[in-house]
């Protein structure tokens, strides 16, 4: 038996009146996830617990089987193993975003968070952008390391863990009240306005009408993490397949195999082919049991507030992901179990993330639930399956579990 998931970040939203009165996901022609479904066991999963910060970060860890109260340190330690830093046990590690700020005169504290992504700039210009932040913050106590994107990280030595705003959560608002305490974090935020609002870089992007990366900004701090081997836990061998640094940061804690695929960007218009067979080499050729395949689209979608584009992006998981998997190992005579959900909400209504519990979809090739209903978040709602710990849902895909109600 192979084991995949299909991971749609952020995919679950609210009823619409755009839509008239549904989800992107119900709204959204999907004719893979539309077969799957009255087969399938249908429900909903809490992967956040109760009182922590609804974050891509302990979703998808409570998604692939690590309890947020047990692993969680942060999310840019996370994200550290990925871009390879050896974080020291007196580091603390913190997310960097290059953002769009206002340009208007007056003061740093009076500016408004206009895009916490610049334009989901390239890593290619936001390498030039870190490139001088370092050259005029590098320290014995600060080091920057350059990410994917406009995500990047702040080593920050005998660092305190302090409270941070994650930027998607201010969109719109002014910053003063979102700035760091501490001098030296506020301070850096401060001057990079100064030194990347003129930049070269960002001056081609205000002239092909592309927001400015024209600033940094921290959030997510959490020292090194330690979280058990996949296969140890589960005695399964697992592959990851993310175009984010988050995500290949758990695998590598975690001791699963990351899959590099030449395009994938974490946006909507990432390798999507590219993923899919990426998925069905590694579990037909590559002898993995167990692939974890992260789309980030969907987020970045709700984040943006763009109904249209979030509805392509669940569209493209369906047709570009769901449908190539499905019929490559259907066609090569392998019994498979596939789970599709996102790992939390990002409601177009509030452009960031919410705690409630998401919408999950599991197919088992072998055998068949008659629930004959559709995958979405209203008709998941509806079937009485609840699965109040995320953190239990992979012994469930593994069969290690019983689903309530189905299987």
């Amino acid at each position: 038996m192979k084991y995949i998931v299909v991971l749609g970040d952020g995919m679950a939203d609210e009823p619409l009146a755009s839509l008239g009165g549904k989800t992107p996901l119900a709204a959204a022609h999907t004719p893979y996830m539309d077969e799957m479904a009255p087969v399938s066991a249908i429900g909903m999963v809490r992967t956040i617990p109760e009182g922590m910060s609804p974050g891509s970060d302990t979703a998808n860890l409570s998604v692939l089987g690590y309890d947020p109260r047990q692993y969680y340190t942060g999310r840019s330690p996370l994200e550290a193993l990925s871009i390879g830093v050896d974080m020291k046990e007196t580091d603390v590690a913190i997310r960097t975003n290059l953002v769009t700020l206002s340009d208007e005169d007056g003061a740093f504290e009076d500016k408004t968070i206009l895009d916490h992504s610049s334009g989901e700039i390239t890593t290619e210009e936001a390498k030039e952008l870190l490139e001088c932040l370092k050259a005029h913050f590098t320290s014995e106590e600060f080091q920057f390391y350059c990410g994917v994107s406009y995500r990047h990280l702040l080593i920050w030595n005998h660092g305190s863990v302090e409270t941070l705003t994650a930027p998607h959560d201010v969109l719109g608002q002014k910053i003063g009240a979102y700035l760091p305490e501490n001098a030296d974090l506020k301070r850096m935020m401060q001057e990079s306005y100064a030194l990347l609002k003129d930049h070269p870089v960002n001056q081609k992007r205000r002239a092909a009408g592309k927001n400015p990366a024209n600033a940094a900004w921290f959030w997510g701090a959490g020292t090194r993490p330690c979280l058990d081997s996949f296969e140890g836990k589960f005695g399964k061998r697992g592959s990851m397949i993310s175009a984010v640094d988050l995500l290949k940061g758990i695998a590598v804690g975690a001791g699963m195999h990351n899959v590099h695929v030449p395009g994938a960007t974490g946006t909507l218009d990432t390798n999507y082919e590219g993923k899919a067979e990426a998925a069905v080499k590694e579990l037909l050729e590559n002898h993995s049991d167990f692939v974890y395949i992260h789309l980030e689209a969907s987020d970045e979608m709700g984040h943006q507030g763009s109904v249209e584009r979030k509805i392509r992006a669940i569209e493209y998981l369906d047709g570009r992901i769901i449908g190539p998997v499905k019929t490559q190992l259907e066609r090569a005579g392998a019994a498979f179990r596939m789970l599709v959900l996102p790992d939390h909400p990002t409601p177009i209504r509030i452009r960031t993330h919410s705690a409630e519990p998401v919408p999950f979809m599991l197919y088992d090739s072998t055998q068949a639930v008659r629930c004959t209903t559709a995958y979405d978040e209203a008709h998941a709602a509806k079937t009485g399956i609840r699965v109040d710990k995320g953190c239990t849902l992979m012994n469930i895909l593994l069969q290690k579990e019983e689903c309530p109600g189905a299987f």
